[in-house]
């Protein structure tokens, strides 16, 4: 944990407008958003989005996700064209990033855009978020509110661990009802590019705008989240676990957890891909923290079904199992 927390409010009137008062000072403000807690700073002031890379450890290279009250706003600095105007009608606001082509005159800062010639965009459905972007005017950055690579935030006190006093003050609008990041959708050419799963699935993206090709790692981020080691915990992840070995923590899935366990979570007993998303950081963090605690050496994951919501879910687990950068 941080040495000093940073203030957390419950989202009044007087909170948010002592969050736009913030933000406009180029201070940074943790909010709740239907998919995880996000790291928020002023799109358009450099200095306010060079705070946000410098508060999350985060790599200059890895573009940041501009947010909206609604796509009229978001015209303002992309260009979005049918395709895009047809899946903002279908899932704005809601947990859906379309990388856009930036406008000339685009008010969001060029360190968000990492250096490209895109911008991400989205529409928050979470009713605080909504508040605060009406009520500051601008857009706002704001990628997850943790340490570059870690586990993503559900809840206002996640935050408070990661950032400290990182962050000016932190709205605590109560656990996110997802829990996993947007789904982040390419548009810069003929093809529409998958660059992240998420919460809004391949299949019912192609049922508006047909056929998705996917993005291949070529080491550079054409999108947030895109970065091969990400969403990692400190204790290693070992996927598709079917047996418990010595010294492991378990997070299970489905109404068979492996049996032995001294420590263990079960993302969904049900075997509901919904209800494992939205448990998904929470349990990690919790297994990870505790883990330690006991003297563990790693996290048995179970295998979760690749279909439907069961994509983002493996997505950021094998993004948390994946070689570290500084390994």
């Amino acid at each position: 944990m941080s040495e000093h927390a940073a203030r957390t409010l419950p989202p009044s009137d007087a909170a948010i407008a002592e969050a736009v008062s913030l933000l406009e000072h180029g201070k940074l403000v943790a909010l709740p958003t239907e998919t995880v807690y996000g790291l928020a700073g002023d799109a358009t002031a450099d200095r306010a989005v060079a705070a946000i890379f410098a508060a999350k450890d985060r790599p200059q290279f890895n573009p940041l996700i501009a947010h909206y009250t609604g796509a009229e706003a978001a015209r303002r600095d992309v260009t979005l064209d049918e395709r895009a105007m047809e899946l903002g009608r279908r899932f704005w606001p809601g947990p859906l990033t379309l990388v856009l082509p930036r406008r000339a005159d685009c008010r969001v800062s060029l360190l968000a855009s990492a250096g490209l010639d895109s911008q991400a965009v989205r529409v928050p459905r979470h009713e605080v978020a909504q508040r605060l972007l009406a009520a500051f005017g601008r857009p706002l950055v704001a990628p997850s509110a943790n340490r570059s690579g870690r586990v993503s935030p559900t809840q206002a006190q996640h935050v408070a661990e990661e950032l400290g006093d990182r962050v000016a003050l932190i709205l605590d609008g109560g656990p996110c009802a997802i829990g996993i990041e947007s789904t982040v959708v390419a548009l810069l050419g003929r093809e529409p590019l998958l660059l992240r799963p998420g919460a809004v699935t391949e299949e019912e993206i192609e049922a508006v705008i047909g056929p998705l090709d996917h993005a291949g790692e070529d080491g550079r981020p054409r999108g947030p989240g895109m970065l091969a080691s990400h969403y990692a915990p400190d204790l290693p992840l070992r996927l598709d676990a079917t047996e418990l070995r010595a010294g492991e923590a378990l997070l299970a899935f489905g109404p068979r957890p492996l049996a032995g366990a001294v420590l263990s979570m079960n993302l969904s007993a049900a075997g509901d891909l919904d209800e494992a998303a939205a448990q998904l950081f929470a349990a990690l963090r919790r297994l990870d923290r505790d883990g330690r605690g006991q003297g563990l050496i790693g996290i048995a994951v179970m295998p979760v079904p690749e279909r439907g919501l069961g994509r983002a879910i493996n997505d950021r687990l094998r993004r948390a199992a994946a070689p570290r950068p500084d390994a």
